[in-house]
């Protein structure tokens, strides 16, 4: 994600930008802003209490993301907020990383943690408003979000879809029932099909979304099933950039697509979400993907980068081109449907129940 340029001269602003660098409103948190000059580079955030050992890779994430600088933001009771707040300190500055700013926030005030005087920090705290906030009203500007609380951000990722879905979801899939199989005449050919017109539905879903449209029920149905297809679903991975459109499109496909198949769809919303420093909505994605798919690799495999606090880029930088994943894969051949023909027979009604379903 392209971060804006918010000017944060106070307390108070830190505590306005907080909210749209983590996506919600924290509250029982550690938030840690780290910063290379005056640029933010990543921002992390913890439940309160934090388990023991859980900021001990802090250090090392931010040394390869070349902070230089950070702001340690605690919400909630001090008893709760202090100890976690120390801790984090401790090991930045054991790590050489200067704490800018340490504060605690709770019931719209601030404390100071770099300050023992009444004069910059009185006993009942210091009030801010980030409603009113510059910083607040920059952010928006821009296209940031900062949802109420973290409820809202788990509700953003939550399946809203609906009869109409289903119906058109059991149309398209009776359509893809009646691909050959592998070894049958013509089998390759119309896979090859089948993966051309996957791939360009990919790129133009990217673009209607970059554009500020929406696919409708068949649409998002038709390239729910195409990303079965490991060769479909990479392509949409390679393509993931800064655009707020792959975070758009893959969060409204995780919401509308039918249960059983949304792992692919949610583990791209985390892809997308990782890569725009949006850790708490990729994780959110991840345990949707999980809960439909407990075996599916891509969604391991960012749950792994996430909890030992990876870089997005070390991963990115990884990823082939949709060049080079045709010169790795080749030719597309018919086995290549095997994993959606394994989802179609598991999950979604057969013919007889998809007549049910178009009668009046």
């Amino acid at each position: 994600m392209t971060i804006p340029k918010l000017v944060l001269s106070s307390p108070a602003d830190i505590l306005a930008a907080v909210p749209y660098l983590v996506g919600f409103h924290p509250a029982d948190s550690l938030v840690v802003t780290g910063v290379a000059g005056p640029e933010v580079r990543l921002t992390t955030r913890w439940d309160l209490p934090v388990a023991a050992g859980d900021l001990d890779r802090l250090v090392a994430l931010l040394r390869r993301e070349s902070v230089t600088a950070a702001f340690v933001v605690g919400y909630g009771a001090g008893a709760l907020v202090t100890p976690a707040v120390d801790t984090a300190t401790r090991l930045l500055h054991a790590g050489g990383i200067r704490v800018a700013e340490s504060l605690r926030a709770e019931g719209g005030r601030y404390w100071f943690y770099s300050c023992g005087s009444a004069s910059c920090c009185p006993a009942e705290g210091t009030p801010y408003d980030t409603q009113r906030s510059q910083v607040a009203a920059e952010a928006v500007l821009h296209g940031l979000v900062a949802l109420p609380d973290r409820g809202s951000l788990r509700r953003s990722v939550q399946r809203c879809g609906g009869a109409a879905m289903r119906q058109v979801t059991a149309r398209v899939a009776a359509e893809l029932r009646a691909m050959p199989e592998p070894g049958a005449p013509l089998a390759d050919e119309l896979a090859a099909r089948f993966v051309t017109e996957g791939l360009a539905r990919v790129r133009s879903a990217i673009g209607l979304y970059d554009s500020g449209g929406r696919l409708d029920d068949e649409g998002a149905a038709r390239l729910g099933l195409d990303l079965a297809v490991v060769r479909v679903r990479d392509e949409a991975w390679a393509l993931i950039d800064d655009r707020d459109a792959h975070v758009a499109l893959w969060r409204d496909l995780t919401r509308r697509i039918e249960p059983g198949h949304v792992a692919p769809a949610a583990s791209l919303l985390a892809a997308a979400a990782w890569h725009r420093g949006e850790c708490a909505l990729a994780g959110m994605a991840l345990e949707r993907a999980l809960a439909a798919d407990p075996g599916y690799s891509m969604a391991l495999l960012l749950r792994q980068a996430l909890t030992h606090m990876m870089s997005p880029a070390m991963l990115r930088d990884r990823m082939p081109t949709p060049e080079e994943l045709d010169d790795e894969m080749g030719p597309p051949r018919a086995i290549w449907l095997a994993p959606l023909r394994a989802l179609l027979a598991r999950d979604l009604p057969g013919p007889a129940s998809v007549s049910a379903l178009r009668r009046p």
